[in-house]
């Protein structure tokens, strides 16, 4: 401001000297104006240098730090912490609480250039460091001894090497003793004491991404007294080694989860990872800004989490932990909850079918899609819009002698209460029929569900894979036929698997879609995954392989619905929007006809229902 202001006085002053008259400046009093404006010119370019100087200090300090550059992986949840980018010039500077009205456009303009403007909100955070001690490695005698100068073992848990005589701080080396993340204080079945604490494992629950464990407590006090206590353990783990959830949808369930599972006026939640300030900090922080959201129709980020370091410090470990906060925030206010139960199934059915168009705002991550697109893996694709994600991606092992044999077209995807419990794939090429059985036999796979006939309206939609009678030959493998059984609405056929002289038996089961549309009655579906979700029980719940002719439109509605109908069997509740829009994140253009294939999704619902 002053030095806009400086430069609006002199240039008025030279425009005005300009046209002057020769009389003198004095009588106008012109003469005083044009000294203070040259002093204060002289002070802002003093301050100008001044700060300059001091800018060039901090920029060697900057290269000097940088030149180690540090690890593409995260350190998040320990003591130490790294300081990838330097802190903001200024700290204190103040990030103003959003409203929710443009909670999705400041989201974006954060992220933009690599997230460059979440790296300076989340570095101008106050920092609180705790009081642990890195005397020893701070000494001038080991300085050259660290890789990274901000990262430094701590005197108490440092590892000493034995003294080497006459080499002062011979027995210093950047390393540190690690306790384990969290030792386990629950017994996994029966009970287990800690003290005075009698610990009993009722039951369990796993899901895809967290387990519920009910425990009951029974303390004994001084008097003799035993005093038993029911707790519910919510074991998150769905949250990576390093970095974040790929997706908030997982989180948000847990959170709401979490939620109802807390009962009227108990005391507070216990909330804890590791160090209990990344993973944690961020759940809090998560679950504060929905009830700000409900509540005061904005939310503060930068404020909430500036005031809870000064109850713990550090929490919010990393900058990636600070985004995801906002990600998940953004997808609570974007889609709401969509979770529904029996009861209200068919009151919300065209208000969902309405909020199905905003699938389509999942951005395919074709940046993501290099392997699939390879010249050499080109033809090994049915439909070149159809390709999987390298993250995901089911991968062969390579043929000796033979490069690019690692690809097929196919997806690990999640289900219900199992990671990769699905693999979607596209229909078999001729030319890929031999990889089709290796990712078979490689994935020990045991069910193949197919969606589509051979031929469909005059074009082929998929290669014969399995003989009609006897066996056949494709590369290594053998294929018999050993039994086929013709139900109402699905084919059942046993397959016996053979490669180098070993055999598995592998059940096929083959859903007579209609060639024009979804299928008019759910119940020949439900009755389908009745008999895979049987099957797989007694193999031991290997990856069962679907595959309809490009591996996503049939092939997402009946992942989507085996999702649907067993957390409704174990919960009594059911979210279509989410599970269908977590596909979509694992695999490209899963469930493509939207309101059509989303109705009947409900219709098969409702045929459980009715039983």
């Amino acid at each position: 401001m002053l030095l806009l202001l400086t430069t609006t006085d002199v240039s008025n002053s030279s425009i005005h000297t300009n046209h002057s008259t020769e009389s003198p400046t004095l009588q106008n009093g012109h003469l005083p104006s044009t000294v203070l404006i040259l002093t204060l010119f002289i002070l802002t370019l003093l301050f100008l240098c001044a700060y300059l100087l001091r800018f060039q200090v901090q920029q060697k300090h900057l290269v000097s730090t940088l030149q180690h550059k540090a690890p593409q992986g995260l350190l998040e949840d320990q003591d130490q912490t790294v300081v990838l980018l330097p802190r903001s010039l200024s700290p204190s500077q103040r990030f103003l609480p959003i409203p929710c009205s443009s909670l999705e456009e400041e989201y974006r303009r954060r992220a933009a250039d690599e997230s460059k403007l979440f790296r300076e909100e989340y570095n101008s955070l106050p920092c609180v460091l705790s009081c642990c001690g890195a005397f020893e490695a701070s000494r001038e005698e080991n300085r050259d001894k660290n890789r990274y100068p901000n990262i430094l073992p701590n005197d108490h848990s440092r590892v000493r090497l034995s003294p080497v005589d006459g080499i002062p701080c011979s027995d210093y080396i950047n390393a540190s003793y690690i306790h384990e993340k969290c030792c386990q204080y629950w017994p996994n079945q029966g009970s287990c004491r800690y003290g005075r604490v009698c610990v009993t494992l009722q039951q369990a629950s796993v899901l895809v991404d967290y387990t519920i464990r009910k425990l009951s407590l029974q303390s004994q006090g001084g008097d003799g007294c035993r005093e038993t206590r029911m707790v519910t353990q919510m074991h998150f783990t769905g949250w990576p080694d390093f970095g974040v959830p790929f997706s908030p949808i997982s989180t948000l369930r847990f959170l709401k989860r979490v939620r109802n599972s807390n009962p009227p006026r108990s005391g507070p939640i216990t909330v804890h990872c590791s160090a209990g300030v990344g993973r944690t900090g961020t759940f809090i922080v998560i679950d504060a800004m929905l009830d700000m959201m409900q509540e005061e129709q904005r939310v503060d980020v930068f404020g909430f989490v500036s005031r809870i370091r000064q109850q713990r410090p550090l929490l919010v470990q990393t900058e990636m932990q600070y985004e995801f906060i906002y990600k998940a925030v953004l997808e609570h206010h974007l889609y709401g909850d969509t979770e529904l139960d029996i009861l209200s199934l068919k009151s919300r059915q065209l208000r969902l079918c309405n909020m199905h168009s905003k699938l389509t705002e999942v951005r395919i991550m074709k940046e993501n899609m290099r392997t699939g697109n390879l010249s050499a893996n080109l033809r090994k694709n049915r439909v070149l819009q159809i390709i999987p994600y390298d993250f995901n991606r089911v991968i062969l092992s390579i043929k000796r002698g033979q490069e690019f044999t690692d690809y097929i077209n196919a997806s690990f995807i999640d289900g219900y209460r199992q990671r990769d419990y699905f693999i979607a794939t596209q229909a078999p090429l001729s030319h890929t029929v031999e990889d089709f059985w290796r990712m078979v036999w490689e994935r020990k796979s045991h069910s193949i569900i197919m969606l589509t006939e051979l031929q469909e309206r005059g074009q082929e939609k998929c290669v014969q894979y399995w003989a009609d009678e006897g066996s056949v030959c494709y590369g290594e493998f053998s294929v018999e036929l050993t039994g086929e059984v013709e139900c109402d609405s699905f084919s059942l056929r046993d397959l016996l698997l053979t490669h180098s002289a070993e055999s598995r038996l592998v059940r096929h089961f083959q859903f007579h879609w209609p060639e024009m549309g979804p299928p008019l009655d759910g119940r020949g579906m439900i009755d389908m995954i009745s008999a895979v979700q049987r099957h797989q029980e007694q193999i031991g719940h290997t990856s069962a392989i679907v595959h309809c002719s490009a591996g996503a439109g049939r092939t997402g509605v009946f992942i989507a619905v085996c999702i649907l109908v067993e957390r409704l069997q174990a919960e009594g509740r059911l979210d279509i929007f989410q599970t269908t829009k977590s596909l979509r994140l694992q695999r490209p253009h899963m469930v493509q006809t939207l309101v059509r294939i989303y109705t009947h999704s409900y219709n098969w619902v409702n045929s459980i229902d009715s039983e």
